[in-house]
């Protein structure tokens, strides 16, 4: 399987987010990428390239010139400050507040953005757009080379960023970017199968209104679980997208017993909207020394999950999402990717 990758993911490295009530170093952190890297070499998975550079366009087709123009230039609003340290957020316009953007640095970065996992440091926006990237490099890789399955190692991540908000780690959603990229193309339906531990609430509301693209995704029931305000089991999509968005919300201590039913309901919806191309968010933070996450899967369960998404029998797209058992990391990642191909 081909991989995509670039060095650009280090120049993203933020110093703390905000978490349990105290700064601590960021679970999301270039070493993530790193062992993704390495297992895919020592398993000789494939080839590993360099990205394609796509420009702006595709991206613009996701997220809000506005957003992207804030994104862009918050460093070095930040840097002409004479500041130090990351850039955090620390207000929001929560529910008795107007959602009103205000005009200092730190009032737009709370209207863009929804937690303080998200910081902002000199490289972050080159690694973001660098990612997006990677995420289109392999969608082309799909759909005008022909190839049956492609895997873009993205890094950050993307699948908690809306069309005009980034938070979760995420500032840029690779996955929407790449699902956008197939439907300019030619491509009429596309399925996303989110399997990352934590809902893909980003994911969910750009294509929320859609019937295009297939929204599925098995989480953490956000009852108890980031992002906490979306991700339950009856949100099913609004006017055109009513009945395209299907969410399987599960307790924590859920093992691969349960999980993998959860995948059989979400294969079953894929299937019957028999779509053109499927992109998977492959978050493996579901493994059971994960951190920040509860779900109880082991490694050999990865390549049950990749024997599964693969008879589904479409041209895949498996795009890096989240996973902080930085040792174990590569492993399951790329077990899903060997047990996609042993079928």
């Amino acid at each position: 399987m081909l991989t995509i990758y670039s060095d650009d993911h280090r120049l993203h490295h933020g110093r703390c987010e905000l978490i349990d009530g105290q700064l601590k170093p960021c679970f999301e952190m270039p070493s993530r990428a790193d062992h993704v890297l390495q297992r895919v070499k020592a398993r000789n998975l494939g080839p590993v390239l360099a990205p394609d550079d796509f420009g702006l366009a595709p991206v613009q087709r996701v997220h809000s010139a506005d957003y992207l123009e804030f994104f862009k230039g918050a460093w070095q609003r930040w840097a002409a400050t004479g500041s130090e340290g990351d850039l955090l957020p620390f207000t929001w316009p929560a529910r008795t507040l107007r959602s009103i953007k205000p005009t200092s640095l730190h009032g737009e970065f709370g209207y863009y953005s929804f937690d303080a996992g998200a910081p902002i440091t000199a490289g972050t926006w080159q690694a973001a757009y660098s990612a997006a990237q990677v995420a289109l490099t392999a969608q082309n890789a799909i759909q005008q080379d022909g190839l049956p399955s492609a895997f873009a190692l993205c890094r950050p991540p993307g699948h908690h960023a809306a069309g005009d908000l980034m938070g979760g780690y995420c500032y840029l959603n690779n996955i929407a970017i790449a699902a956008q990229a197939f439907l300019d193309q030619g491509r009429k339906k596309v399925a996303i199968l989110d399997v990352d531990y934590h809902h893909g609430n980003g994911t969910q509301s750009i294509f929320y209104e859609r019937s295009d693209v297939l929204f599925t995704s098995i989480h953490g029931d956000p009852a108890i679980e980031f992002p906490f305000f979306l991700g339950y089991a009856d949100e099913l999509g609004e006017g055109p997208g009513t009945g395209y968005n299907f969410n399987y919300p599960l307790p924590a201590g859920s093992d691969w017993a349960a999980w993998s039913q959860a995948l059989e309901q979400a294969c079953a919806q894929i299937q019957a909207y028999d779509p053109d191309v499927v992109l998977v968010s492959l978050g493996v933070d579901t493994f059971k020394d994960d951190p920040i996450s509860q779900f109880k899967l082991d490694s050999p369960d990865y390549l049950s999950m990749g024997a599964r998404i693969a008879r589904l029998g479409k041209p895949t797209l498996f795009v890096m999402e989240g996973g902080y058992a930085v040792e174990e990391i590569g492993i399951n990642a790329v077990n899903v990717l060997e047990g996609f191909e042993t079928v």
